[in-house]
């Protein structure tokens, strides 16, 4: 009863994590948006948030994992 409860809780910050990211970071300045840079150091609360979305997402794979073995 206790992964499934994890699972929301995660699946939420992970969502407002992901919504939190710079639009520009994507493929779409890849194809010209924000001037055309193919690369941008991350730094301060924006590398944050990216280890953070890394973070949440290998949490909710692992709470996945879990929830289908027990």
């Amino acid at each position: 009863m206790l992964i499934p409860i994890l699972q929301i809780i995660t699946a939420i910050a992970l969502i407002v994590l992901i919504l939190l990211q710079e639009r520009s970071a994507g493929l779409s300045g890849i194809f010209g948006g924000e001037g055309g840079a193919f690369y941008q150091t991350r730094r301060g609360l924006e590398r944050g948030i990216f280890w953070g979305t890394i973070i949440l997402a290998v949490i909710f794979v692992g709470l996945a994992i879990l929830g289908l073995i027990g």
